[in-house]
Protein backbone atom coordinates (compact mmCIF):
# COMPACT_ATOMS: atom_id res chain seq x y z
CA UNK A 1 0.00 0.00 0.00
CA UNK A 2 1.16 3.46 -0.44
CA UNK A 3 0.64 6.38 1.93
CA UNK A 4 0.25 10.34 0.88
CA UNK A 5 -0.68 13.30 2.52
CA UNK A 6 -4.07 15.02 2.47
CA UNK A 7 -2.19 17.53 0.43
CA UNK A 8 0.02 19.62 2.64
CA UNK A 9 -1.10 18.13 5.55
CA UNK A 10 0.44 15.84 8.43
CA UNK A 11 -2.40 13.47 8.27
CA UNK A 12 -1.43 10.64 5.48
CA UNK A 13 -4.29 8.00 4.06
CA UNK A 14 -3.94 5.45 1.62
CA UNK A 15 -3.96 6.03 -1.71
CA UNK A 16 -6.47 2.97 -2.27
CA UNK A 17 -9.55 3.74 0.06
CA UNK A 18 -12.82 2.22 0.92
CA UNK A 19 -16.20 3.84 0.96
CA UNK A 20 -19.63 2.86 2.05
CA UNK A 21 -22.18 4.44 -0.50
CA UNK A 22 -25.27 2.30 -2.49
CA UNK A 23 -23.23 -0.75 -0.74
CA UNK A 24 -22.54 -1.61 3.32
CA UNK A 25 -25.99 -0.52 5.35
CA UNK A 26 -27.92 -1.27 1.94
CA UNK A 27 -27.59 -4.02 -0.79
CA UNK A 28 -24.71 -5.71 1.26
CA UNK A 29 -25.71 -7.90 4.15
CA UNK A 30 -23.51 -6.88 7.21
CA UNK A 31 -21.44 -9.93 7.24
CA UNK A 32 -19.92 -9.59 4.16
CA UNK A 33 -19.55 -5.93 4.79
CA UNK A 34 -17.15 -6.51 7.79
CA UNK A 35 -14.94 -8.89 6.15
CA UNK A 36 -14.72 -6.18 3.34
CA UNK A 37 -13.72 -3.79 5.83
CA UNK A 38 -11.19 -6.20 7.89
CA UNK A 39 -9.54 -7.62 4.48
CA UNK A 40 -8.88 -3.78 3.44
CA UNK A 41 -7.24 -3.56 6.93
CA UNK A 42 -5.09 -6.51 6.30
CA UNK A 43 -3.80 -4.87 3.17
CA UNK A 44 -2.67 -1.41 4.50
CA UNK A 45 -6.23 0.43 3.50
CA UNK A 46 -6.28 3.00 6.62
CA UNK A 47 -8.71 5.20 5.01
CA UNK A 48 -12.73 4.29 5.13
CA UNK A 49 -15.17 6.95 4.23
CA UNK A 50 -18.62 6.86 4.74
CA UNK A 51 -21.60 9.46 5.47
CA UNK A 52 -24.50 9.59 7.64
CA UNK A 53 -27.04 10.01 4.51
CA UNK A 54 -25.70 6.39 3.39
CA UNK A 55 -29.14 4.25 4.19
CA UNK A 56 -30.06 6.90 6.74
CA UNK A 57 -27.48 5.99 9.44
CA UNK A 58 -27.39 2.37 8.42
CA UNK A 59 -23.75 2.61 6.64
CA UNK A 60 -22.24 4.53 9.77
CA UNK A 61 -23.52 1.74 11.83
CA UNK A 62 -22.11 -1.22 10.04
CA UNK A 63 -18.69 1.05 9.39
CA UNK A 64 -18.61 1.47 13.24
CA UNK A 65 -19.52 -1.98 14.58
CA UNK A 66 -16.76 -3.14 11.53
CA UNK A 67 -13.91 -1.37 13.27
CA UNK A 68 -14.75 -1.79 17.07
CA UNK A 69 -12.13 -3.22 18.53
CA UNK A 70 -9.10 -1.93 16.18
CA UNK A 71 -7.21 0.76 17.51
CA UNK A 72 -8.50 3.68 16.68
CA UNK A 73 -5.33 5.72 16.05
CA UNK A 74 -4.49 3.04 13.38
CA UNK A 75 -7.37 4.35 10.66
CA UNK A 76 -8.49 7.68 9.51
CA UNK A 77 -12.75 7.61 9.28
CA UNK A 78 -14.54 10.28 7.81
CA UNK A 79 -17.87 11.00 7.41
CA UNK A 80 -20.18 13.58 6.19
CA UNK A 81 -23.61 16.11 6.74
CA UNK A 82 -25.76 18.35 4.74
CA UNK A 83 -28.18 15.94 2.86
CA UNK A 84 -31.36 15.09 4.94
CA UNK A 85 -31.84 12.99 7.77
CA UNK A 86 -35.36 13.46 8.33
CA UNK A 87 -38.45 15.50 7.56
CA UNK A 88 -38.03 18.79 9.58
CA UNK A 89 -37.16 22.17 8.16
CA UNK A 90 -34.15 21.61 10.62
CA UNK A 91 -33.58 18.52 9.46
CA UNK A 92 -30.83 18.84 6.59
CA UNK A 93 -28.33 21.30 5.06
CA UNK A 94 -25.12 23.27 6.87
CA UNK A 95 -26.53 25.31 9.44
CA UNK A 96 -24.93 25.10 12.33
CA UNK A 97 -27.50 23.13 14.07
CA UNK A 98 -27.97 20.89 11.50
CA UNK A 99 -24.03 20.05 11.47
CA UNK A 100 -23.81 19.99 15.16
CA UNK A 101 -26.41 17.61 16.09
CA UNK A 102 -25.34 15.41 13.08
CA UNK A 103 -22.08 14.96 14.21
CA UNK A 104 -22.81 14.06 17.54
CA UNK A 105 -25.06 11.24 16.14
CA UNK A 106 -22.17 10.16 13.88
CA UNK A 107 -19.76 9.56 16.29
CA UNK A 108 -22.85 7.79 18.02
CA UNK A 109 -23.41 4.88 15.30
CA UNK A 110 -19.58 5.34 14.42
CA UNK A 111 -18.81 4.34 17.75
CA UNK A 112 -15.94 6.88 18.28
CA UNK A 113 -15.25 10.16 20.20
CA UNK A 114 -13.92 11.58 17.05
CA UNK A 115 -14.13 11.32 13.29
CA UNK A 116 -10.85 12.09 11.59
CA UNK A 117 -12.41 14.37 8.76
CA UNK A 118 -15.96 15.67 8.72
CA UNK A 119 -17.10 17.20 4.91
CA UNK A 120 -19.52 18.99 4.21
CA UNK A 121 -21.21 16.78 1.76
CA UNK A 122 -22.27 19.96 -0.82
CA UNK A 123 -22.32 23.90 -0.82
CA UNK A 124 -25.75 25.21 1.21
CA UNK A 125 -26.41 28.49 -0.42
CA UNK A 126 -29.51 29.45 2.30
CA UNK A 127 -27.01 29.67 5.18
CA UNK A 128 -23.75 32.29 5.05
CA UNK A 129 -20.93 30.20 4.91
CA UNK A 130 -19.59 31.96 7.92
CA UNK A 131 -22.02 30.06 10.09
CA UNK A 132 -21.21 27.03 8.16
CA UNK A 133 -17.21 27.31 8.93
CA UNK A 134 -17.30 28.67 12.46
CA UNK A 135 -19.62 25.57 13.29
CA UNK A 136 -16.52 23.58 11.56
CA UNK A 137 -14.52 25.41 13.65
CA UNK A 138 -15.86 24.87 16.90
CA UNK A 139 -16.18 20.92 16.36
CA UNK A 140 -12.29 20.92 15.82
CA UNK A 141 -11.88 23.16 18.98
CA UNK A 142 -13.88 20.29 20.69
CA UNK A 143 -12.07 17.90 19.74
CA UNK A 144 -14.99 15.42 17.94
CA UNK A 145 -13.40 16.53 14.44
CA UNK A 146 -9.54 16.39 13.49
CA UNK A 147 -9.74 17.85 10.24
CA UNK A 148 -12.44 19.12 7.95
CA UNK A 149 -13.48 19.28 4.25
CA UNK A 150 -16.01 19.64 1.96
CA UNK A 151 -17.46 17.46 -1.12
CA UNK A 152 -18.48 18.77 -4.72
CA UNK A 153 -18.15 22.27 -3.97
CA UNK A 154 -17.04 24.47 -6.92
CA UNK A 155 -13.23 25.81 -6.83
CA UNK A 156 -14.84 29.48 -5.86
CA UNK A 157 -16.76 28.01 -3.12
CA UNK A 158 -13.45 26.25 -1.81
CA UNK A 159 -11.92 29.14 -2.27
CA UNK A 160 -13.83 31.15 -0.36
CA UNK A 161 -14.19 29.01 2.82
CA UNK A 162 -9.95 29.01 2.49
CA UNK A 163 -9.89 32.75 2.57
CA UNK A 164 -12.64 33.12 5.16
CA UNK A 165 -10.59 31.04 7.49
CA UNK A 166 -7.10 32.16 7.25
CA UNK A 167 -9.35 35.92 7.71
CA UNK A 168 -10.38 34.49 11.46
CA UNK A 169 -7.23 32.32 11.99
CA UNK A 170 -9.83 29.22 11.72
CA UNK A 171 -9.00 25.89 10.76
CA UNK A 172 -9.09 26.00 6.81
CA UNK A 173 -10.81 23.06 4.71
CA UNK A 174 -8.10 20.25 4.34
CA UNK A 175 -9.80 18.37 1.45
CA UNK A 176 -11.83 18.23 -1.34
CA UNK A 177 -14.39 14.81 -2.20
CA UNK A 178 -15.55 15.07 -5.91
CA UNK A 179 -16.46 12.48 -8.93
CA UNK A 180 -13.54 11.81 -10.82
CA UNK A 181 -12.65 8.98 -12.97
CA UNK A 182 -11.53 8.55 -16.74
CA UNK A 183 -14.91 9.44 -18.32
CA UNK A 184 -16.04 12.87 -15.39
CA UNK A 185 -12.98 14.87 -15.55
CA UNK A 186 -14.71 18.55 -14.32
CA UNK A 187 -12.39 19.17 -11.79
CA UNK A 188 -9.34 19.31 -13.89
CA UNK A 189 -10.15 22.75 -14.85
CA UNK A 190 -10.48 24.42 -11.95
CA UNK A 191 -10.48 22.45 -8.47
CA UNK A 192 -7.09 20.22 -9.63
CA UNK A 193 -5.15 23.84 -10.25
CA UNK A 194 -7.00 25.06 -6.37
CA UNK A 195 -5.51 22.24 -5.13
CA UNK A 196 -2.10 22.49 -6.33
CA UNK A 197 -1.65 25.99 -5.07
CA UNK A 198 -3.49 25.90 -2.24
CA UNK A 199 -2.29 22.78 -0.54
CA UNK A 200 -5.85 20.89 -0.29
CA UNK A 201 -6.03 16.98 -0.75
CA UNK A 202 -8.57 15.34 -3.06
CA UNK A 203 -10.19 12.18 -2.11
CA UNK A 204 -11.78 11.15 -5.23
CA UNK A 205 -15.13 8.72 -5.61
CA UNK A 206 -16.56 6.91 -8.17
CA UNK A 207 -13.01 6.04 -9.79
CA UNK A 208 -14.23 2.88 -11.97
CA UNK A 209 -17.34 5.37 -13.09
CA UNK A 210 -19.95 2.71 -10.60
CA UNK A 211 -18.48 -0.24 -12.23
CA UNK A 212 -18.26 0.76 -15.93
CA UNK A 213 -14.42 0.70 -15.76
CA UNK A 214 -14.26 -2.18 -15.00
CA UNK A 215 -15.31 -3.72 -18.59
CA UNK A 216 -18.43 -5.70 -16.72
CA UNK A 217 -21.12 -4.11 -18.76
CA UNK A 218 -21.09 -5.06 -22.19
CA UNK A 219 -22.73 -3.83 -25.30
CA UNK A 220 -26.16 -5.55 -26.47
CA UNK A 221 -25.69 -8.00 -23.10
CA UNK A 222 -27.97 -7.72 -19.84
CA UNK A 223 -25.91 -6.32 -16.99
CA UNK A 224 -24.39 -9.21 -14.83
CA UNK A 225 -26.80 -10.54 -11.90
CA UNK A 226 -25.74 -8.74 -8.59
CA UNK A 227 -24.37 -6.26 -10.50
CA UNK A 228 -25.72 -2.21 -9.46
CA UNK A 229 -26.90 -2.16 -13.61
CA UNK A 230 -29.31 -5.34 -12.62
CA UNK A 231 -30.59 -3.85 -9.42
CA UNK A 232 -34.31 -2.09 -10.14
CA UNK A 233 -32.81 1.04 -7.96
CA UNK A 234 -29.29 1.88 -9.66
CA UNK A 235 -30.17 0.12 -13.12
CA UNK A 236 -31.46 3.60 -14.63
CA UNK A 237 -28.04 5.87 -13.52
CA UNK A 238 -25.72 2.39 -14.84
CA UNK A 239 -27.91 3.28 -17.96
CA UNK A 240 -26.98 6.68 -18.36
CA UNK A 241 -23.21 6.24 -17.71
CA UNK A 242 -23.02 2.86 -20.15
CA UNK A 243 -23.61 5.03 -23.67
CA UNK A 244 -22.37 3.07 -27.05
CA UNK A 245 -19.44 5.27 -27.46
CA UNK A 246 -18.43 4.81 -23.66
CA UNK A 247 -18.52 1.01 -24.17
CA UNK A 248 -16.77 1.16 -27.05
CA UNK A 249 -13.64 2.93 -25.29
CA UNK A 250 -13.72 0.88 -22.43
CA UNK A 251 -13.22 -2.58 -24.68
CA UNK A 252 -10.12 0.07 -26.24
CA UNK A 253 -8.84 0.43 -22.65
CA UNK A 254 -9.71 -3.79 -21.40
CA UNK A 255 -7.02 -4.35 -24.32
CA UNK A 256 -4.65 -1.53 -23.16
CA UNK A 257 -5.29 -3.45 -19.51
CA UNK A 258 -4.68 -6.93 -21.06
CA UNK A 259 -1.48 -6.15 -22.71
CA UNK A 260 -0.19 -4.68 -18.97
CA UNK A 261 -0.81 -8.03 -17.39
CA UNK A 262 -3.74 -6.03 -14.84
CA UNK A 263 -7.24 -5.95 -15.01
CA UNK A 264 -9.56 -2.99 -16.25
CA UNK A 265 -9.93 -1.79 -12.72
CA UNK A 266 -6.76 -1.53 -11.76
CA UNK A 267 -5.53 0.39 -14.76
CA UNK A 268 -8.58 2.88 -14.34
CA UNK A 269 -7.28 3.10 -10.29
CA UNK A 270 -3.88 3.55 -11.50
CA UNK A 271 -4.97 6.17 -14.17
CA UNK A 272 -6.39 8.28 -11.11
CA UNK A 273 -3.45 7.89 -8.99
CA UNK A 274 -1.16 9.06 -11.82
CA UNK A 275 -2.63 12.53 -10.70
CA UNK A 276 -0.22 14.12 -8.24
CA UNK A 277 -3.43 16.13 -6.58
CA UNK A 278 -5.17 13.04 -5.51
CA UNK A 279 -4.63 11.92 -2.01
CA UNK A 280 -6.72 8.68 -2.18
CA UNK A 281 -9.37 7.02 -4.49
CA UNK A 282 -12.36 5.94 -2.90
CA UNK A 283 -13.37 2.51 -4.25
CA UNK A 284 -16.51 0.60 -3.31
CA UNK A 285 -16.64 -3.59 -2.54
CA UNK A 286 -19.54 -5.54 -2.42
CA UNK A 287 -16.87 -8.88 -1.75
CA UNK A 288 -13.24 -9.01 0.15
CA UNK A 289 -12.01 -10.24 -3.49
CA UNK A 290 -12.85 -6.82 -5.06
CA UNK A 291 -10.84 -5.22 -2.15
CA UNK A 292 -7.81 -7.56 -2.73
CA UNK A 293 -8.00 -6.31 -6.75
CA UNK A 294 -8.19 -2.85 -6.14
CA UNK A 295 -5.37 -2.42 -3.54
CA UNK A 296 -3.26 -4.00 -5.99
CA UNK A 297 -3.65 -0.69 -8.02
CA UNK A 298 -1.81 1.30 -5.49
CA UNK A 299 1.43 -0.38 -6.62
CA UNK A 300 1.05 0.03 -10.17
CA UNK A 301 2.88 2.97 -12.07
CA UNK A 302 1.53 3.81 -15.66
CA UNK A 303 4.55 5.18 -18.12
CA UNK A 304 4.07 8.54 -19.63
CA UNK A 305 3.26 6.21 -23.34
CA UNK A 306 0.37 4.68 -21.44
CA UNK A 307 -1.01 7.21 -20.02
CA UNK A 308 -0.76 9.17 -23.38
CA UNK A 309 -2.17 5.93 -25.10
CA UNK A 310 -5.15 6.47 -22.42
CA UNK A 311 -5.34 9.88 -23.39
CA UNK A 312 -5.92 9.21 -27.24
CA UNK A 313 -8.76 6.58 -26.61
CA UNK A 314 -10.87 8.84 -24.12
CA UNK A 315 -10.10 11.67 -26.17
Amino acid sequence: MQYRRLGKWGVKVSSISLGSWLTYGATVDRETATACIHKALDLGVNFFDTANVYARGAAEEVVGQALAGIRRDSYVLATKVFWPMGDGPNDRGLSRKHIVEQCNQSLRRLRTDYVDLYQCHRYDPEVPLEETVRAMEDLVSQGKVLYWGVSEWSAVQIDDAIHMTRAHGWHEPVSDQPVYNMFSRYIEDQVMPLARREGMGLIVFSPLAQGLLTGKYKAGEPAPAGSRGANPETSRMIANLATPERLQKVEALRQVAGRLGISLAQLALAWVLHHPEISSAITGATKPEQVEENVRAADITLSDEVMAEIAAILG
